[in-house]
């Protein structure tokens, strides 16, 4: 007798997640082939498995013009949105699992702050030091910078991570608030050079490349792996600190390791993207009407769902709209209506968020 014949709950779990993997596929071969060039949908599989295999004679049949447009200009842009919003999530459940704040996100301690920052000094300094690199890395390491900040204004003792949920949220909004008014002060003086800042900040996936895809994605994995591997920690510290600490759970520790490994993700995905809102915060709440509170379950589902989310908002601004506009934009004109539908009906039920 197998395992998942044995266990029902195996079963449901698997569901859970092959459900939104399977759309995902769906999802990344119908965007590829939408367009100003459209490509039929078994095409895009053919083109995507002669790249994979070097079976070059799949498509020898197919325009010449299709594999480039694919494999060079798509399927970097599209992959890319699937990891980052596949990240936003992850972080975002993290996090509200964490500061046990269910308005929480990857944005709470500031992380989005500091990138938007460190972008903004790129950009008005031209900084061509990481060639085209620059504004990501910049993004990144100020980020992170800001995570450390964060985490040393909220420790309460000698140790650093001696520290609680309020004094964490206390200081991302205070380290936040100085890093956006050195970001107005910046656009304030940037000239010409205000437009690229702005555009950067409303988020967008254009002119994205493998190298970037890839290197999101190695953050995205290895921080999910973090995650997941803490996931029944977490679950035991959402009963309470001292509950988790006699079950064994090193809160400290854990709070450390997961509030670290969430803003990495979140620095990683938006130093590439550009503030995005809204993805983080409302995945987990609508996964967990399927999942249950329990994270074992709850961050590979976030995981997917994100990436479906943001993969398909992409490609409506990409596509469908007469006219592109920042995914960032997109994102909160969806995501803030939804949200405060959530909210409301919840209210109305009497549960709160």
């Amino acid at each position: 007798m197998n395992r998942s014949s044995r266990n029902p709950s195996y079963r449901s779990f698997a569901l859970m997640v092959a459900v939104p993997a399977v759309l995902l596929f769906l999802v990344i071969g119908v965007s590829a082939g939408m367009g100003y060039l459209e490509i039929p949908f078994f095409d895009v599989l053919r083109i995507i498995l002669a790249e994979i295999s070097g079976a070059d004679e799949m498509i020898s049949h197919l325009d010449p013009s299709w594999p480039v447009v694919v494999a060079e200009v798509r399927l970097p842009r599209i992959l890319a949105a699937a990891v980052v919003g596949g990240g936003l999530a992850v972080a975002g459940t993290v996090f509200q699992g964490i500061l046990q704040n269910p308005l929480a996100d990857p944005y709470t301690l500031g992380v989005s702050a500091g990138a938007a920052f460190g972008a903004a000094v790129a950009l008005i300094f031209n900084i061509g030091a990481f060639g085209v690199y620059g504004v990501p890395v910049f993004a990144f390491v100020f980020a992170v910078a800001t995570l450390f900040v964060v985490i040393f204004l909220a420790s309460t003792g000698r140790s650093p991570d001696r520290f609680s949920s309020n004094n964490l949220i206390l200081s991302g909004i205070i380290v936040a608030a100085i890093l956006s008014a050195g970001l107005s002060f910046i656009k304030y003086v940037a000239d010409e050079q205000v437009s690229v800042i702005i555009f950067w900040l409303m988020g967008s996936f254009a002119a994205m490349t493998w190298t970037k895809v890839m290197l999101t994605a190695v953050f995205v994995g290895a921080g999910f792996s973090v995650c997941l591997f803490y996931s029944r920690d977490l679950n035991l510290m959402a009963l309470g600190g001292k509950t988790a600490a006699t079950s064994g759970v090193d809160t400290k520790k854990v709070t450390l390791v997961l509030l670290v490994t969430a803003s990495m993700i979140a620095a990683a995905c938006v130093s590439i993207s550009g503030i995005i809102g809204f993805v983080g915060l409302l995945v987990p709440h609508m996964m967990r009407a399927f999942t249950g509170p329990d994270n074992r379950r709850l961050l590979p589902v976030s995981l997917f769902s994100g990436a479906v989310l943001l993969a398909g908002a992409d490609t409506l601004t990409r596509a469908v709209l007469p006219g592109e506009i920042p995914i960032g934009v997109l994102t909160a004109l969806i995501g803030g209506p939804f949200f405060c539908w959530i909210f409301r009906k919840r209210q109305m039920a009497g549960a709160g968020m």
